[in-house]
């Protein structure tokens, strides 16, 4: 299985991130998600689900910072549509971003459940986007955590593909 983010230069496109204009905007953070383009999916593909973190925030935040999770897309896609997160256009579960935790304890499920876009504060971070192909719709339901998300997928991944882009500081 392949996945294709658009990037330019290697760089996500600003819309999708820092340099989004104010319509792609909530709370003053990007919300709108990048398309992906998924290939050679397996058969018996029931469900795709999608992670995108930042190991760079490390040094800046002691930990990685969760910028999307969602699970039970639906398993015929051949691409998830630019901002799927937010449209609706996709039925999919989602699940908490860093903002939803403790430590900036977001109360608003739209940007804390949902796609929030690169922000990096210190130097150009990496961005590794997981698109999983599953054999089951997963037992979970809005506001799952990432761990809670690698633990349902415990013996249904099929197959999974990931690219690394880079957003600027």
């Amino acid at each position: 299985m392949e996945i294709k983010v658009p990037v330019t230069n290697g760089y996500l496109p600003d819309i999708y991130g820092k340099y989004a204009p104010k319509e792609y905007r909530i709370d003053d953070g990007p919300v709108r998600s990048f398309p992906i383009e998924i290939k050679d999916a397996p058969a018996g593909t029931e469900t795709y689900a999608v992670t995108m973190i930042d190991h760079d925030a490390i040094p800046v935040g002691g930990f990685t910072w969760i910028h999307w999770v969602a699970a039970n897309l639906p398993g015929n896609l051949t691409a998830i549509p630019e901002n799927a997160s937010q449209s609706g256009d996709v039925p999919m579960t989602f699940g908490n971003n860093s903002t939803a935790g403790r430590l900036v304890n977001n109360q608003n499920l739209q940007t804390s459940q949902h796609y929030t876009g690169p922000l990096p504060p210190d130097k150009d971070h990496r961005y590794t986007v997981t698109v999983y192909a599953l054999d089951a719709k997963l037992p979970l339901h809005d506001g799952f955590w990432l761990n809670q998300l690698h633990d349902a997928m415990a013996g249904h991944i099929l197959a999974e593909a990931t690219q690394v882009v880079l957003g600027r500081v």
